[in-house]
């Protein structure tokens, strides 16, 4: 036998027709929801060339920011700050009994964990405008009604992906708790925890991130932060003073992504 026998790898498997059959399938689909007179959305095209002048307008005014309108930005976007940071600490400590309450290996309570769940999921499933306009009505105009609204958004976001991630993940270790005795909160803190500090803090600072700029949002309807000052200026078609406040929001949120990263890498050292 040659010692240099060329090594001949398989031919890749290919399936072209069961391919071309879901790629025509997706694309009829899509063109199916495009028709209004089987239920699709009515999506009309014409408005994008009617309507351009307007568009371009406003991307013209929105490229020459007045810079000059800043200092009335800045307590504002402190507020708004403010709200991501004590939104996303209040969420992060609420967060970590909840996700453990929702996931099968750290819960085998199949009542509680489905309980749990189903709040989580009716938190996901209300949009946050929907939550800021309540809160606004519930407790007034200002800063509260946003930080509430955030809380429940980080929430849902936090013990949603953590717990999934707790659920697809091997734990033998909380296997060898149990072989050795131990109850379900000894397995959950001397295991469960220290093994999803990462998932939590990648989790927690995400939502730190999201916090600014869904603050932005919430003040259009009175919830507080940069987002009334937005709105303000908006509805003075002040676009100007709006490109300021899009840029300030994109310095922030660039800046959180950065100092994430930095402790992201601390905390894998």
């Amino acid at each position: 036998m040659s010692a240099s026998r060329e090594l001949v790898l398989p031919p890749r498997p290919r399936n072209r027709g069961r391919t071309a059959l879901v790629v025509l399938a997706v694309v009829a689909f899509t063109v199916a929801t495009c028709i209004p007179a089987i239920g699709g959305v009515e999506i009309d095209l014409a408005s994008i060339a009617k309507n351009w002048r307007n568009g371009a307008d406003k991307l013209i005014e929105l490229l020459q920011p007045n810079f000059a309108f800043f200092p009335r930005t800045v307590l504002p976007m402190l507020e708004t700050l403010q709200m991501a940071v004590v939104g996303a600490v209040i969420a992060a400590l609420v967060s970590v009994p909840l996700t453990l309450w929702a996931a099968k290996p750290t819960n085998p309570n199949s009542t509680g964990r489905f309980v749990v769940r189903t709040i989580i999921n009716v938190i996901r499933s209300v949009p946050d405008l929907v939550y800021a306009t309540i809160l606004v009505a519930m407790v007034g105009v200002g800063a509260l009604p946003g930080l509430l609204t955030l809380i429940l958004f980080d929430l849902g976001i936090i013990v949603k992906l953590v717990s999934e991630a707790i659920d697809s993940a091997d734990h033998g270790y909380m296997e060898a708790g149990r072989a050795a005795g131990g109850s379900q909160f000894q397995i959950n803190r001397a295991t469960a925890l220290p093994q999803t500090w990462s998932l939590f803090t990648n989790q927690w600072l995400y939502t730190l991130e999201l916090n600014v700029r869904i603050s932005a949002i919430l003040g259009i309807v009175g919830a507080g932060g940069i987002g009334r000052l937005l709105d303000e200026r908006r509805g003075f078609y002040a676009y100007g003073d709006v490109s300021v406040i899009i840029l300030e929001i994109l310095l922030v949120v660039v800046l959180i992504e950065f100092f994430s990263n930095v402790i992201r890498k601390q905390l894998t050292k």
